[in-house]
């Protein structure tokens, strides 16, 4: 039997799928099956438009609902070691200069369920959080993103 894979999140990001799921449960789902109710009333089904929308939908709120369940079924909580205070590890926020300009960036690493680059989280497979990992306050690295390779100094770990 295959392993399955792990998804790596904080509590939080656990508490927001748990939501996501509860609203697509008890609330999209019925709105869904309603909507195709209305729209199998309208007629013939081959020409229906509005029957069509709501098909898609519902088997997007099907998919999700079978992604989110799954990714709580395997979920790992996220524990920090709060007596390594200055290592990059998987849940801890890296600030680091980006060298020679001194560009200063933030980002929170986080498994592939909370990943959102737009809020300042990326995940744990991206190269960029791929070079952080296991690295010092202080040490300079490399790192290798699909626009090319970037020289950063780690500045800070919380």
């Amino acid at each position: 039997m295959a392993e399955e894979k792990q998804f790596f999140m904080t509590e939080e990001g656990k508490k927001k799928l748990e939501d996501e799921l509860n609203d697509l449960i008890t609330v999209r789902r019925p709105e869904v099956v309603e909507r195709i109710k209305i729209a199998r009333d309208f007629g013939d089904l081959s020409e229906n438009s509005e029957y069509d929308s709501a098909k898609d939908e519902q088997a997007f709120v099907e998919s999700r609902i079978s992604q989110i369940e799954t990714m709580l079924r395997y979920a790992v909580i996220i524990e920090n070691d709060e007596n390594v205070s200055d290592i990059v590890q998987l849940g801890k926020t890296v600030k680091f200069v980006e060298l020679p300009d001194g560009d200063e960036e933030e980002y929170q690493i986080v498994g592939s369920a909370e990943a959102d680059p737009f809020e300042g989280r990326i995940s744990n497979d991206s190269p960029m959080a791929q070079s952080l990992l296991g690295k010092k306050v202080g040490e300079e690295v490399t790192v290798v993103t699909p626009g090319g390779e970037l020289e950063v100094r780690i500045t800070e770990v919380k």
